[in-house]
This record gives structure tokens, sequence and C-alpha cells, in this order.
């Protein structure tokens, strides 16, 4: 199944857009609650793209998660009935897929792991999608980390330490994160760095997650973007876009 066929939605076809699911052990509720609206969903559905923040923590493919494995054996199911599967990697879990000593987890389950940022054809429309970290241009301490660990030598320094250590790294780093979302609000995207994407990309829309701010927001002059909503069954947020014939449907 090529990136391609993918990466292009047509006539009697639907594309489904999810992410920030948070997926893991910790949060059997939110995962329950995500696998039934996916379920729900999937009769008609041709493309499934999970753009990030899928897992709350993701420490390498070897990763020995039940909520994981469940998701593998559902996408499984999916491609397996020809729908076209694609993930991406969020700022929770931009190790997916690099670990070289297990099978990736995405190859694992049928899915094709995307880049960065990608430019789809939805009906005849290019849009792009992202997970949005990027553009937090703002929030300048977050920047510096992300351009740390998404180097190579990082990652094959990480990935060469015992599970159990990286668990607790993962831990800790998550335990940082919500102590600086306490103290600041920097979260949101940098509007000039979203439109700056649309140009490069030579296009008018984004589809993207990661803020939690759920809705459709217009980027001056003439673009617009569609924020993908975060899960959380115990304070009932969840959401997913779907695409297809009728138009843009964005549930919460």
């Amino acid at each position: 199944m090529s990136t391609a066929a993918r990466l292009r939605v047509g006539a009697g076809e639907a594309a489904l857009f999810a992410s920030d699911m948070h997926l893991g052990d910790h949060d059997p509720d939110t995962a329950a609650q995500f696998f039934s609206e996916l379920e729900a969903q999937t009769p008609s559905l041709s493309h499934l793209f999970l753009l990030g923040d899928i897992f709350e923590a993701w420490v390498g493919d070897d990763q020995p998660d039940r909520v994981a494995a469940e998701l593998a054996a559902r996408i499984a199911a999916l491609t397996d009935r020809g729908v076209h599967v694609a993930v991406m990697r969020g700022n929770r879990d931009f190790l997916l897929g690099t670990d070289t000593r297990a099978p990736a987890w995405p190859t694992r389950c049928g899915a094709v792991l995307l880049g960065d940022e990608e430019v789809l054809d939805l009906f005849g429309q290019r849009v792009l999608i992202a997970h949005g970290d990027a553009w937090c241009t703002d929030d300048e301490a977050y920047q510096r980390f992300r351009t740390e660990v998404r180097s190579p030598a990082w990652q094959q320094s990480f990935l060469s330490k015992p599970l159990a250590e990286r668990l607790a790294i993962a831990r800790h780093l998550r335990e940082q994160s919500e102590l600086s979302k306490q103290s600041n609000d920097l979260g949101d995207v940098n509007e000039g760095a979203v439109r700056e994407a649309l140009q490069a990309a030579g296009v008018r829309c984004v589809i993207h997650g990661h803020t939690h701010r759920p809705g459709r927001y217009p980027v001056p002059p003439s673009g617009e973007r569609w924020v993908l909503p975060d899960w959380l069954a115990r304070d009932g947020r969840r959401g997913m876009l779907r695409v297809d014939a009728e138009g843009w449907h964005l549930g919460r």
C-alpha cells in the first residue's frame, strides 16, 4: 500500500483524524472510550490519520503496553480490510518507530509512519497535516527540548538504556512538563509560524492537534486551521474530525 494512496481521499471515501489520545495502561477508561468511538466510525471509513500523542509516553518500540498492543491489533484489522492508516509522532511519542532493535510499532500493525508535516489531497483540496508542536514557537524552552530529543545522538543514547530506566526518565519528563504548564500558557501555536508553514506547503488549510484547543480557526489573510480535541475520559474530553463527501465534521 503506497504512501501516496494513504494521502489521497476521493469520491466514495471518508477520512477520520484524531490526536492527543494519550493512550496507555495508566488510563483504561480513555482507551476504552477511544476504541469504542473508533469502532463506531470504521464501517464507512477508508482512511485513518492519527496525528501524534497517540500514547501518553513512548520509550521505544519494545514498550510493554497492553493498550498499545490492543490498538495495534485494531489497526491491523483495519488495514487487512483495506483501510489506509497513517500515524505521526507527537511530543509524547516522538520515539515511535525509531528503535531499530525491535520491529517498528507502525510496521507491526500495517500503518505507515508519516513525517512531521504532510500534504493530503482531500476531495481535491490540498491540506497540510501535522501534530502542531513545532509551531508553538513562543515556548522557547520547549523548542530547545524538542530539538535535543529529536537528534539522532540523543535518541541513540536514550534507547541504549535499560527499559526500566527509560520508563523512569519518561515519568520524570512528564512531571516536569506538567509543572511547566502550570507556570505558563505558551502551549498554543504561533500564528506567524502556521502562516509560514501554509505558505511553504502551498496550501490554505491545516489540520493539527497538540494544543488541546479544538475548533476551526482563521489564519489571515485567507487560511484556516482545524484543531483536533484531546482525550480524557474522566473530564469528558474526546472528539475526532471526519471528512467525507458531505463535508467536514468536528465531533466533541
